[in-house]
């Protein structure tokens, strides 16, 4: 296969788009080969294989190669440049070896000659008196405490020299090795209990040089970090797949910056020793220098040493998190690039020793500041900057398990206070809403509220402008605050290296959340709030009958944002047209109650007169409060024409049945003991007023009478009273064909009670009179027929 230049006329190499073409390739050739080649340094020799795989299967040979040598060179300069940098200090081992080598030389001859003197002493003391005896003796005892002086100073001037070593293997070498060859002497005793003594003041010694030293690193750690996050994000900015970073890429630049700040610090200058940052003089020397040019790691290697040695490992956490640091997002910031610059110092410690960074400091900012933080916008800047945090640690080769498992914690209280944000948003919207529906004039202003709510009425569109949208401004402004709420999810979940349908999980299920939970509350108590009256609950019932509707709507964007098709298999469906039919069956039932509940005001101005006379000629009027009532439920109903049919006919049916009920109640009422056939008369005139209400068709969709089946059963009473069909009633009762099927003869005995009653008491002489007389009696025989009715149908 031949390359796609060599197909190209001269000509067409030439021209622009020719050239631009060129580039394109180059640097696509380039970035492919810096690809390969990091995964070389950083992938092991066994899998290397299918990498150098992908270089033969391309066609760029040369280029690579020459990529390759040069990349060759360029370690070959770092591994000159690192030999000659330790070049002096292996040459400085060998001087000083071979003084210890002369010293040691010197020492054993002195021992030697000490060793020959003492057996020359000790054959003359058999030939001397008691008193050179005596004076041998307190010259060897002048000379033991000579030598335990020095023990004492010796270790002492290895620590003043920082030879911390030395001086334990001295102290090893008394103790198992000298001291018990001694012999039991008081002197090798003295030694013995000074020996633990002087470890743990060489242990202290090097545990605060330790301390001193991270003290001093401390001071620029986070300028350090910041740089090393710095890098991490334009990495990542340029290869959005970054799972690994070539420890050399950032560590260098690290590095760099990191001095160039220590630099610049405005706190007063520190020798090398107390700080343990070296100077750096010539900047070109400065863009050069590796991490142990500027840093001074001798406490730190000088501290695991000997601990080593004593067989003690100690690490605790050098940083703390500030008490405030969780009003602003910067304090966050600062935390995490005091982080980093340590674990950059600890990157390079961890090639020579163990780590020295407690992995705790993730679990301290969990659990010391997780319930603080009660904006959504500072837990998502948080929650990319621990992303960030995590790719820079990565890029340095430390676990960020961890932190992953933190950021879905994180999760679910990002989630909580999403859904008492959007509380506050949509009670917000609830009282400030006129619950009316909206007026639009023009075909922009149609267009601006349709573009904000999925509404399809083919019908509303054919109306001339002006004209009225069923909803009111509620229901537009609830399905954006939706739409920001999915939003506001889908962000959190971004470079979580979440698959799709795990996204579009998650955003379900917090939508689940504020639709169930958040805004099925708010909707409970608009309904349930005092004072809230029956156009409100009207306009609630159609608020909710539209946003029920849209959410297929809801479904199919969270589709298109997660690219995730909604009838995937387990995948969770929104429960939101569950919830708004919650919330529209709860304004319905709250219509009815505030319907009858009005129903009962006008009803308690009901004032009948229970013994009225009947009235001769003349047609009766209506009461005023029944007219009242009904002029009230007309106007009311008239404004339930947006409402679904059977919401409009229910409620009509339940206001009439309501009437007719607590009229019958009026009747039957214990405290009225006393009913006189004018007083029916006057209560069926209101009833023929109902009845003409209900035929006059207040509510469309009813067919024929059904409406008046409200008022059957106080119709047939009352004909039944009016008319004074008694023989009728009492010849067919139980038959199906009974003119006076709906009349109870419980109701009809106690209302006859009460005639009888009135017929006694205001009668005075009715005895005198033969029709009263015959009325009683036959008030009194119908009484016996109804009584023996009931017990003939109780057994």
């Amino acid at each position: 296969m031949t390359h796609w230049s060599a197909r190209l006329s001269p000509a067409q190499l030439n021209s622009e788009p020719a050239r631009a073409t060129c580039r394109m390739a180059s640097v696509e050739a380039a970035a492919e080969h810096e690809r390969i080649l990091r995964e070389i340094e950083s992938t092991d020799t066994n899998c290397i294989g299918p990498t150098l795989r992908s270089v033969y299967d391309g066609q760029e040979h040369g280029l690579f190669m020459e990529k390759l040598d040069a990349r060759i060179r360029n370690h070959d300069r770092e591994i000159e440049k690192m030999c000659n940098h330790h070049f002096q200090g292996f040459v400085d081992s060998i001087t000083e070896l071979l003084k210890v080598r002369g010293e040691a030389q010197k020492l054993k001859s002195q021992v030697t000659e000490t060793n020959r003197r003492l057996q020359d002493d000790g054959k003359e003391v058999n030939d001397v008196d008691p008193a050179g005896f005596e004076m041998l003796l307190f010259t060897t005892a002048t000379t033991i405490n000579t030598y335990l002086e020095h023990f004492q100073t010796l270790p002492l001037s290895c620590v003043l020299y920082l030879r911390y070593y030395p001086a334990l293997r001295t102290l090893e070498q008394l103790e198992q090795t000298c001291l018990p060859r001694a012999g039991q002497y008081r002197f090798c005793s003295i030694m013995a209990e000074n020996i633990p003594k002087l470890r743990t003041q060489i242990r202290d010694t090097a545990m605060s040089q330790l301390r001193d030293f991270l003290e001093s690193i401390r001071k620029h750690s986070d300028k350090i970090g910041e740089t090393a996050i710095k890098q991490a994000q334009l990495q990542r900015s340029l290869d959005s797949s970054v799972s690994t970073q070539p420890r050399a890429l950032i560590g260098r630049r690290v590095r760099k910056e990191a001095a160039a700040g220590a630099g610049t610090d405005g706190g007063s200058p520190l020798s090398e020793q107390d700080s343990g940052i070296l100077d750096v003089e010539d900047e070109e020397e400065e863009e050069e220098d590796v991490t142990q040019d500027l840093v001074d790691f001798s406490p730190v290697y000088r501290c695991l040493h000997i601990y080593t040695v004593l067989g003690l490992r100690d690490a605790r956490l050098v940083l703390q998190p500030h008490s405030n640091m969780h009003e602003t997002l910067e304090g966050y910031r600062r935390y995490f690039n005091q982080i980093v610059g340590f674990f950059v110092v600890e990157d390079h410690v961890l090639h020579t020793t163990q780590s020295l960074v407690n992995r705790a400091y993730v679990e301290e900012l969990w659990e010391t500041h997780s319930s603080y933080c009660d904006d959504p916008d500072l837990v998502l800047d948080l929650k990319n900057l621990i992303v960030l945090f995590a790719d820079t640690l990565q890029g340095y080769g430390f676990p960020v398990s961890q932190l992953f498992d933190m950021l879905l914690e994180m999760r679910e209280q990002y989630g909580e206070i999403l859904l008492k944000k959007w509380n506050i948003t949509f009670r917000y919207w609830w009282t400030s809403d006129n619950y009316s529906p909206i007026p639009v004039s023009s075909e922009q202003e149609y267009r601006h509220y349709t573009s904000q709510f999925p509404l399809q009425d083919p019908e509303l569109e054919k109306l001339p402008f002006p004209k009225k949208l069923p909803f009111s401004e509620f229901v537009p402004k609830v399905y954006c605050q939706l739409k920001e709420f999915i939003y506001a999810c889908l962000k959190y979940s971004e470079d979580l290296h979440l698959s799709s349908t795990e996204v579009d999980d998650m955003i379900r299920k917090s939508t689940n959340l504020l639709l169930s939970r958040t805004l099925s509350h708010c909707l409970q108590y608009a309904i349930k709030k005092k004072n809230v009256g029956l156009a409100e609950l009207v306009q609630v019932i159609i608020n909710t009958t539209h946003l029920e509707h849209c959410c297929h709507f809801l479904e199919e964007f969270i589709s298109n944002i997660t690219n995730v098709p909604p009838d995937t298999v387990n995948a969770t469906k929104l429960y939101g047209t569950s919830t708004f039919k919650d919330a529209r069956h709860a304004a319905e039932a709250e219509i009815y109650t505030s319907l009858n509940a009005k129903i009962d005001q006008f009803l308690q101005l009901a004032d009948y007169d229970w013994t009225a006379p009947v009235q001769g000629g003349g047609t009766l009027a209506p009461s005023d409060y029944l007219t009242d009532l009904i002029a009230f439920l007309r106007s009311t109903f008239s404004v339930f024409t947006n409402l679904p049919g059977k919401v409009a006919q229910t409620a009509c049916m339940s206001a009439c049945k309501h009437i007719s009920t607590s009229l019958m109640q009026l009747l039957l009422d214990p405290e009225v003991r006393q009913i006189s056939m004018g007083a029916m008369h006057q209560l069926n005139t209101d009833i023929k007023e109902c009845e003409s209400f209900a035929r006059a068709g207040p509510v469309a969709g009813f067919q024929g009478d059904t409406l008046l089946l409200a008022f059957s059963d106080l119709r047939q009473l009352l004909d039944l009273f009016t008319q004074w069909d008694w023989s009728a009633y009492l010849a067919d009762y139980g038959k199906p064909s009974c003119k006076y099927l709906r009349v109870n003869p419980h109701t009809a005995l106690a209302l006859l009670e009460k005639m009888r009653e009135t017929g006694r008491k205001n009668n005075v002489f009715a005895q005198f009179r033969k029709t009263d007389r015959d009325r009683q009696k036959l008030i009194d025989t119908i009484i016996k027929q109804l009584r023996n009715l009931i017990t003939q149908h109780q057994s």
